[in-house]
């Protein structure tokens, strides 16, 4: 395998870091901070249509630039997960490297390999409910 290069856009640093940040108490609690000093500056502005532009614009701004910033990182990490599976997978003796790269497959055929396996399971199920294999064992009968 080559050496990955490991340098960072400089949107995939924004968007990790914004996505960490924004999952922390702190932002929350930063943005309760700003809808209670937007509430308590009402009467200062007698509720007026611009007071309410002011945090319709800028929540509706900042979701904006949010769904694309963590979505971006959400991407990327389930892209990391699925290559970590896949190389595990490919690694463990026995396993089906057909599996690999499921996530590029149309729905259909996700459903299909997905009844293969609630069958397996089932069939796993009934073994244990009878006693010809200890639970959670796939190696040894009984």
């Amino acid at each position: 395998m080559r050496p990955i290069k490991t340098t960072r856009s400089f949107f995939t640093t924004c968007s990790r870091a914004t996505a960490r940040t924004a999952g922390k108490p702190q932002a929350f609690l930063a943005a309760l901070g700003v809808v209670i000093l937007w509430a308590a500056t009402g009467p200062i502005y007698h509720f007026s249509n611009t007071w309410q532009l002011v945090i319709n614009t800028g929540t509706t701004v900042i979701t904006f630039l949010m769904v694309f910033l963590i979505q971006a990182t959400q991407n990327r990490e389930s892209e990391a997960v699925h290559l970590k599976l896949d190389e595990l997978i490919r690694a463990i003796h026995g396993a089906h490297n057909a599996l690999l790269d499921l996530e590029e497959l149309e729905q259909k055929d996700l459903d299909k390999i997905r009844e293969n396996y609630l069958a397996l399971a089932k069939s796993a199920r009934d073994e244990v409910k009878v006693g010809r294999v200890q639970a959670g064992r796939t190696d040894q009968k009984g």
